[in-house]
């Protein structure tokens, strides 16, 4: 390695436009001299296939002085040992007391790491000789690339594998070569991995690998690459990751997708390197166990993953994320101000949403005080009015959540949203990748600079990866950084459905205006002209045989309108009609 083009990441750091990371250009393979440090974490809790592992990454490219391996040890009993081939600087700790599975083993390793890059590792994996490196070179580059490898389930293997072959194959380049023979027979069923030995190729493809290929290596995956965050062979800079919150350790499967989701919101760019290459010994529990996983992990993942839209289904029902975080700063505003304009947004058409209204609560007393003269009579009504209702939380300052909504609408006290605004502006943003829309609603010379009363949505990964762009948030530049990489957008507030109070009182419908309703009133309408039309067909037609020629529609309609066959069976003799 000789030629210095990728160098630790300093000072400004390149635009990425959506998940468009082709302005990036990696170094060649080989090419280039690393100087930043990776610990590659392997959590385990029983695994005959670690040695082999570990085989395989005492074999990498990467220089050995700048790569930690930490084996989180995840509650084995007896405690595992460490096999004979490992690379230089390899350690063995337990996961830290209180929980257990992956997750937890995760982050007890990286919380002890000490590379500025970590490389997540299942300990069933069998590496290419450059996979660490071919990751690495891109976390020179940019402190905001979650970089993910592309492996492939191998169903069988030779079961006397040794870590000396796999060390010895790996260093010659010939990892590829392990599996080239193995058979359903050659493993007798102790490599083997369950039905994925009946696919034609002993090798295969994952899902994963489809969905990567169909999305340009994720380039055009735009909002969506977190989904293909696995955590068998994937690498981050520790400070992404813990500016995301680290691993969700209370979740002991699907883990590595809410973590991937967490990112995005933080800003990441997803980047699938089809250099960094490794085997999966065995098919994976997903491959294996399909339909029970989904089962499993789509309840979980619907709680926490907002943008999963098709996992969250009607009844309309409250989530631990929200799809929409709506905030309103109370300030001098009139409690009939902000009450309209958080009822707005409960009764809209996005039921997702959390509602965030921002006030000095602690300033409240409960001492002795006047209630009709006392000064902050509108904010003490505001809080009866909204402190049990569950969609809305009374907040001191407008903080970054936990776990972050995609989208967080700001809108001042005293405007109204239309049943669809928010509806309507999501779209548009999803549509054209917008990570900022602005409307504007009035003028008034002490609404800031720009003398613009305005409301805005904003789109959490952009602003996420703004203020890891910024060498200072806040302000004009922050907002640029989000045009530069997602783009935004000013548009005009009654249009799309966002009224001051009074006018929007004007509007008020005598009954909700909903889809729904408005079908159905519809439909009640035409219903009611066809019976009337009947009734007087009805009326001029000689009884007899007359339900004889009806349609079936007809004699329904008929039957809605309370006329029976009973009436007219008399004049057949009692007989039913036809």
């Amino acid at each position: 390695m000789h030629d210095s083009r990728a160098r630790p990441v300093r000072g400004a750091q390149p635009l990425i436009r959506l998940n468009d990371f082709g302005a990036v250009t990696p170094p060649v393979l080989g090419a280039w001299t690393p100087s930043r440090t990776v610990s590659v974490v392997v959590p385990v809790h029983r695994s005959r296939t670690l040695p082999l592992t570990l085989a395989s990454l005492a074999a990498q490219s990467y220089p050995s002085h700048l790569m930690e391996v930490v084996v989180v040890d995840d509650g084995a009993e007896p405690p595992l040992p460490l096999p004979e081939i490992v690379p230089e600087r390899t350690r063995l700790v337990r996961s830290r007391p209180g929980g257990w599975g992956r997750a937890w083993a995760c982050q007890s390793g990286a919380d002890v790491a000490e590379g500025e890059v970590i490389h997540w590792l299942d300990a069933d994996m069998v590496l290419f000789r450059e996979q660490v490196e071919a990751q690495m070179r891109w976390h020179h580059l940019a402190d905001y690339l979650t970089v993910l490898g592309t492996f492939k389930m191998v169903a069988t293997w030779d079961p006397g594998l040794t870590p000396a072959e796999v060390h010895a194959a790996v260093s010659a380049g010939t990892t590829e070569k392990l599996f080239e023979d193995a058979s359903p027979e050659d493993a007798d069923g102790a490599g083997s991995a369950g039905d994925a030995g009946n696919t034609e190729s002993n090798v295969t493809d994952t899902w994963t690998s489809e969905y990567i290929e169909r999305t340009a290596g994720l380039r055009e995956a735009r909002f969506e690459a977190f989904k293909v965050h696995v955590g068998a062979s994937a690498s981050l800079p520790a400070s992404l990751l813990r500016r995301a919150g680290g691993m969700d350790t209370s979740l002991v499967l699907a883990e590595d997708t809410e973590l991937g989701y967490r990112l995005a919101q933080a800003g990441a760019v997803f980047v699938a390197d089809r250099e960094s290459r490794s085997r999966h010994l065995g098919a994976s529990t997903v491959m294996r166990r399909e339909q029970e996983v989904k089962r499993h992990n789509w309840v979980f993942l619907a709680n926490r993953v907002p943008t999963f839209r098709w996992l969250r289904k009607p009844p309309v029902r409250q989530w631990a994320v929200p799809y929409v975080e709506v905030v309103v700063e109370v300030g001098e505003a009139s409690y009939e101000q902000v009450r309209a304009t958080v009822d707005g947004f409960l009764r809209g058409a996005v039921a997702d949403v959390r509602i965030a209204i921002a006030g000095p609560w602690s300033a409240l007393r409960d001492g002795r005080r006047a209630p009709l003269d006392d000064p902050t009579v509108d904010l003490r009504l505001v809080h009866e009015l909204y402190t049990h209702e569950r969609r809305v939380e009374l907040v001191e300052s407008v903080a970054e959540s936990a776990f972050p909504a995609p989208f967080r609408f700001v809108c001042p006290p005293g405007w109204v949203a239309a049943a669809d605004c928010l509806t309507r502006l999501v779209r548009l943003a999803d549509d054209n990748g917008y990570g900022l829309v602005s409307l504007a609603l009035a003028e008034r010379s002490d609404a800031g600079a720009d003398g613009v009363v305005a409301a805005r949505l904003e789109r959490t990964a952009a602003f996420g990866r703004a203020g890891l762009l910024a060498e200072r948030g806040g302000g004009p530049e922050l907002e640029d950084l989000v045009e530069a990489t997602f783009g935004t957008q000013w548009l005009d507030g009654e249009t799309w459905g966002l009224l001051p109070m009074d006018r929007a009182e004007e509007k008020k419908p005598a009954k909700a205006s909903t889809k729904a309703s408005t079908k159905a009133s519809t439909k009640a309408k035409r219903r009611k002209r066809k019976t009337t039309r009947l009734r007087a067909v009805l009326a001029r037609t000689p009884a007899r045989g007359l339900y004889r020629f009806l349609s079936r529609a007809a004699r329904k309609a008929l039957t809605v309108a309370g006329v029976r066959r009973s009436r007219h069976s008399r004049s057949r003799g009692g007989s039913r009609p036809g």
